[in-house]
């Protein structure tokens, strides 16, 4: 019988709630699925502290260790990854396991599918995720990303709200429900059924093709703007904090100034410059904008 490793992290519980629903139409072979754990656990609800001096890690990429954790076989006929992403980066749980030995063991040869449950930014996450699974030796041959589908500052405020305070719920009785929504969890099933064909016919070639006709997925070229400059900005504060951090008290006080910068540029600045890029950039670029849009959309999959 085929063997299908479905294998993640997930701090809230969302995202193991949207991989029970994506494999609801697998039937008839055999689903090995492994949470994986740091052996520090991350807390949920984060503190504020925490969530916050989690960045520079996060944007570097450096992998902690993990939880022991058993894999049954040494070779599976596809795995589903599962993950989600923290400023902009793979979460360090999802870094860690694209770097353990056991993991990377048998991605060599092995279609590989991405799951992924975030706010409304993945690509600079999923760029890193893709050269790590094809430098494992894996090919991805999938990818459907769930987001929050809201305005990106509502969206920043009831997310913040609910990893604060372990809370989904509408903040004030005015936000609307964070995280992806409870329709598009329970639609993601949908793209299961497309991944389970595929997969019964060994054939993956026009699977994106098909994730993607559905117009269920795309990329906001706001959120595209948005994410290309946050990423290097993110990069630069977490050299500086490292750089600046020989102590405790040290990297508290760069990690509050982050903290301080990423309101006022979330809360300020941004909508600023996306008023500026809407009106007098955008309309010149659409040729642009699509190139990077298929680029993101595509990463590291064949195109038919």
């Amino acid at each position: 019988m085929k063997r299908i490793l479905v294998i993640g992290y997930s701090q809230s519980g969302q995202l193991y709630e949207i991989l029970t629903n994506f494999l609801k139409p697998f039937q008839g072979v055999e689903i090995e699925q492994v949470k994986i754990h740091t052996e520090t656990p991350f807390p949920f609800p984060w503190t504020s502290d925490v969530f916050f001096n989690t960045m520079p890690e996060s944007v570097l990429e450096e992998p902690v260790k993990l939880a022991p954790y058993t894999l049954k076989s040494t070779t599976y006929d596809l795995i589903i990854l599962g993950y989600q992403p923290w400023y902009l980066s793979p979460s360090i749980p999802t870094t860690s396991l694209l770097k353990d030995a056991q993991f990377l063991s048998v991605l060599k040869g092995t279609p590989v599918v991405t799951v992924i449950g975030a706010r409304n930014m993945w690509l600079g996450a999923h760029e890193s995720v893709v050269n790590s699974i094809e430098g494992a030796g894996g090919k991805v041959v999938g990818n459907v990303p769930l987001i929050d589908r809201h305005q990106n500052l509502v969206s920043a405020m009831s997310i913040l709200h609910w990893m604060l305070t372990g809370k989904k719920e509408r903040k004030w009785g005015v936000l609307p429900y964070p995280g992806v929504s409870k329709k598009d969890i329970e639609e993601v099933e949908n793209f299961g059924k497309k991944v389970f064909e595929a997969f019964q016919k060994g054939a993956y070639k026009g699977l994106q093709d098909e994730i993607l006709a559905t117009n269920k997925i795309d990329i906001h070229p706001s959120i595209l703007l948005v994410e290309m400059r946050g990423k290097r900005l993110f990069l630069a504060w977490a050299n500086l904090i490292k750089k600046k951090s020989a102590n405790s008290k040290k990297r508290s006080f760069w990690v509050n100034m982050y903290k301080y910068y990423l309101l006022v540029a979330l809360f300020i600045v941004s909508p600023i410059v996306l008023t500026i890029y809407t009106l007098l950039i955008r309309p010149f670029i659409g040729k642009s904008i699509q190139k990077q849009k298929d680029h993101f959309l595509y990463l590291g999959i064949a195109r038919t």
